[in-house]
């Protein structure tokens, strides 16, 4: 059976005629009794919500703790991708600019065989202009022989 301190307050003792308990000693006891267990019961109750607390503060930290641990995970998912995307996108561009020196180096081939061709062609054309030149002049020095004799 639990005694609360309003119990105790309340408990009347029985006195006896020749021999029986001292009513001011056990109201005092009592008292102090009263006293002592309202005090424990105050902690106790202190208590109870301390861990109350305590157990709701638990619960958080420990919803935080997952909250967190689910950001860190996200956050490094998310890194992975990033680092994913960035080689991607390097190898992209590597690959672009090796496309584009491919074909600046097959126009430089073109213009280059362009070029050549170009330079035969002057040779082609300065050949026969001295030929016709010298033709030229070998018709006018036969000419000239020719009226000189």
């Amino acid at each position: 059976m639990k005694i609360t301190p309003l119990d105790i307050q309340q408990q009347q003792f029985k006195t006896k005629f020749f021999g029986g308990l001292d009513p001011d000693d056990v109201d005092a006891f009592l008292q102090t009794v009263s006293q002592e267990m309202e005090d424990l019961s105050r902690e106790n109750t202190e208590l109870k919500e301390q861990t109350r607390r305590n157990a709701d503060s638990m619960a958080e930290f420990s919803s935080r703790e997952v909250q967190l641990r689910d950001t860190i995970l996200a956050a490094q998912k998310i890194t992975e991708e990033m680092k994913g995307n960035a080689q991607k996108e390097a190898t992209l561009i590597i690959s672009e600019a090796e496309l584009r020196a491919e074909r600046i180096l097959a126009d430089a081939d073109i213009k280059l065989a362009q070029l050549g061709s170009q330079i035969q062609d002057l040779r082609r054309e300065k050949l026969q202009f001295e030929m016709a030149f010298k033709a030229l002049l070998d018709t006018h020095y036969k000419m000239l022989s020719l009226n000189e004799e």
